[in-house]
């Protein structure tokens, strides 16, 4: 026989928490709390608006976590306010930084890191202009830009003459997203000439690298949405393949997107919940309804859906968002007028590359050569054990 002794005692989850030493930071300060048996950091996510008001902070975040122990950082004021003022820049191939977080830190947008990004908001709540700030970012560094535009061209037709190609109807998207798979399929046979499995290894000579292409998506659901099944349900099952397959193969091959809706629900079906899946960096400006913020960041922290739904309408260009760090953050991006976006796009004109120079091996014949097969697909999506670190 066995004889088992068990000790039993209550386990009080609410109850205060003891703070380590307190280090200030130039937004407010840092602090370090044990957690108590049965608690979990969950506990103080739920909590930390209490211990803003508690605190007299303007905001508590949970930055990091240790097993036993949570790191907050509480900011006295708002950083958000001053962002409205900075100016866009450049900090690097493919890097923008466009504003800031609530943490002080700058908003950046960096497609080598997080190479698709979904960008949701309604009218006015400063998701056109997000992507004016990238136009002034991007129009300066060496990298092509295509548009997008289902609005009829009234959102990049300005900008037309740093794009290297415009396509306002779905059909043109079709035949545009249709030669963009073929560049890949092209730059796939340029990677294996030098058998690597991606254009930014070493080993590929510098004067071999093709340009990144960045492709600006404005009013998605415009390429999903059918009036007439019977005769569009072919189109948009060509668009919603090709848009996936760019997105499942374009950080490989130097492709990027950026793809921006006013709504986006799983009733535009199943292609564009296939599609959220490959678009890691998710931004969730002030949106009408829950099923959008759901869709953009219920996937990844409910949390963050939660502080979605408070964004004030008067506070433009506000946003969740979750980036290269996979935790949510508030930013807040810079005021870009129209006029600005414009003039980058005209003084940098000449950084353009046409759109003939960029698919040139595939000219007429790109219905064809968008046809990849599955194991071209598997070959370039497994993970590159060249790459991790020894």
């Amino acid at each position: 026989m066995v004889k088992q002794r068990r000790k039993l005692h209550r386990v009080q989850v609410e109850k205060a928490p003891r703070l380590g030493l307190i280090r200030p930071t130039p937004q407010g300060f840092i602090v370090t709390a044990r957690l108590h048996d049965g608690q979990t950091p969950d506990d103080y996510e739920d909590v930390l608006e209490k211990l803003a008001h508690a605190w007299r902070v303007h905001g508590v975040r949970l930055v990091s976590w240790k097993p036993g122990r949570v790191t907050l950082s509480a900011t006295l004021v708002d950083p958000l306010e001053m962002a409205a003022g900075l100016e866009v820049a450049a900090e690097g191939l493919l890097r923008v930084r466009v504003g800031l977080l609530d943490d002080g830190n700058p908003f950046v947008i960096d497609f080598r890191t997080v190479p698709h990004w979904l960008n949701v908001g309604a009218t006015q709540s400063g998701k056109s202009n997000l992507a004016n700030a990238l136009i002034v970012g991007l129009s300066p560094q060496p990298v092509a830009l295509v548009g997008f535009d289902l609005k009829g061209g009234v959102e990049f037709t300005p900008y037309q003459a740093r794009l290297s190609a415009l396509a306002t109807e779905r059909h043109e998207c079709a035949g545009l997203l249709a030669e963009l798979v073929a560049v890949i399929k092209s730059r796939m046979e340029l990677c294996r000439q030098h058998r690597v499995k991606n254009i930014w290894h070493p080993r590929l000579p510098e004067g071999a690298r093709p340009i990144p292409i960045v492709v600006l998506v404005d009013e998605m659901a415009e390429l999903f949405l059918m009036a007439d099944p019977d005769n569009e349900k072919e189109e948009v099952a060509a668009v919603a393949t090709r848009l996936l397959r760019i997105a499942q193969l374009g950080r490989a091959f130097g492709i990027y997107l950026f793809v921006c809706g006013q709504r986006v629900g799983s009733d535009l079906g199943k292609g564009v919940t296939a599609l959220r899946a490959q678009l890691t960096g998710r931004i969730c400006h002030m949106v009408n309804d829950d099923e959008t913020a759901k869709m953009c960041l219920g996937d990844m922290d409910r949390h963050a859906v939660a502080a979605a739904r408070q964004i004030p309408p008067d506070r433009p260009g506000t946003a969740v968002v979750i980036g290269s760090d996979s935790r949510w953050h508030r930013a807040r991006s810079a005021h870009v007028l129209e006029e600005e976006a414009e003039a980058a796009a005209e003084a940098y004109a000449h950084r353009a590359p046409s759109w003939q120079s960029l698919t040139a091996p595939f000219a007429g014949d790109a219905e064809q050569a968008a046809e990849l097969d599955e194991s071209e697909i598997e070959e370039f999506t497994e993970p590159d054990l060249e790459d991790l670190p020894v």
